[in-house]
């Protein structure tokens, strides 16, 4: 990787940070960083401003580097079956604006031009490098093609192709799930950590995985079966971790025993209030979750576990359930694994993929590549 990659990266996840500290994140000589960091000052991409609370040895103030937030922009989609959720992010990952925008059709043109109207508004009067989409489902990132998405009955959906023409502005897609492990990874509960878990419980159950700081395929966590005499899922197997703890799966087994229709907020609030047999649909989901965990925790070995999700707001319901299956089951240096519980509403999975934007435009040195080609970091 090209000096000023590693120097902008270490800067954009740890800035403000000294010239000294990124030689050591870097493994650069201090003659290499600062040749990597003039050019990116020039650029506007690097700032270097006085720090009084920081004296160097001399006396004279320190020069922290960091990123100058507002020099480009990034859009990021999340697309759910019923709803485009879209931001604008700065180059350190925060949300200036957020839009959302229902979906009346799934059709592939209909979804397109909702994208394409979102887009416009949030890169309007802004400089935008590139907009990131993502989605749950199979998706090829490298060729911008959804192989199939179950919630919107697609496949082999040249999307990244169709959003750019429709935008004009380079785009990437993702899976929805490794779009917000990267957006951890970058600026939430993964920094400060080399190895982690993402698992996500909602509608299914997914998984992203760090590994001495790469994000790796995860594989389907939400397939694993952990009971083989569990209920049928309906990809064919038994005992699915989703077949156990998805929504779906939780709010069918609280309407059956009160003897009507609920909604998730409903069976949560029941729930609360005390009603035993709707307490116990939720802990048996939370044994289920908590083994998935522990069979994560076992197999790779990460620092920390970060569990969110829609599921997470009924998280007090089976917490104990989660947190004892995790421990019965986590073996050896697997126990020591911290689970961090973190909410995170639909606008944060958007931000992930707009950082998934941001990771691609610093480690393919400074370019953004999508399915219209690729765009360089534009000069001042």
């Amino acid at each position: 990787m090209p000096a000023a990659v590693q120097v902008f990266a270490v800067v954009l996840r740890h800035g403000p940070i000294s010239r000294v500290e990124v030689t050591a994140r870097t493994g650069l000589s201090p003659a290499a960083v600062t040749k990597a960091v003039r050019p990116l000052v020039d650029a506007g991409y690097l700032t270097e401003r006085p720090d009084e609370r920081l004296p160097s040895r001399l006396g004279r103030p320190a020069m922290p580097v960091q990123v100058v937030a507002d020099r480009t922009f990034f859009l990021g989609v999340k697309l759910t079956a019923d709803e485009v959720i879209a931001v604008r992010t700065d180059l350190c990952g925060g949300t200036r604006e957020v839009v959302h925008r229902p979906l009346t059709s799934t059709a592939v043109a209909d979804v397109v031009d909702v994208i394409g109207e979102v887009a416009r508004r949030l890169a309007a009067g802004h400089e935008v490098a590139c907009l990131g989409v993502s989605l749950a489902g199979d998706v090829l990132r490298d060729t911008g093609m959804v192989r199939f998405s179950p919630f919107l009955n697609w496949r082999d959906v040249p999307l990244a192709g169709l959003v750019s023409t429709a935008t004009g502005l380079p785009t990437l897609i993702e899976n929805d799930v490794r779009a917000l492990t990267v957006a951890e990874h970058w600026f939430g509960a993964g920094v400060g950590v080399s190895s982690f878990a993402l698992v996500t419980a909602g509608t299914g159950i997914g998984c992203g995985l760090v590994v001495n700081d790469l994000l790796l395929p995860a594989g389907e966590l939400g397939h694993v079966a952990i009971d083989v005499d569990g209920p049928e899922c309906y990809c064919g197997g038994r005992g699915c971790v989703e077949a156990l703890a998805a929504d779906r799966v939780v709010l069918a087994g609280c309407s059956a025993v009160v003897g009507r229709p609920l909604s998730m907020p409903e069976a949560i609030e029941l729930g609360r209030a005390g009603d035993p047999a709707v307490h116990a649909v939720f802990e048996r989901a939370g044994r289920a979750l908590g083994l998935a965990l522990a069979a994560v925790a076992n197999l790779v070995g990460p620092e920390r576990i970060v569990l969110t999700g829609e599921a997470v707001g009924g998280y007090d319901l089976y917490a104990d359930q989660i947190r004892q299956a995790l421990a019965a089951q986590a073996f050896g240096s697997a126990a020591t694994c911290e689970l961090v519980v973190r909410p995170l509403p639909f606008d944060e999975w958007a931000r992930g993929a707009a950082v998934v934007g941001i990771q691609d435009l610093i480690t393919r040195s400074g370019a953004a590549r999508g399915s219209a080609g690729s765009v360089t970091l534009p000069a001042r």
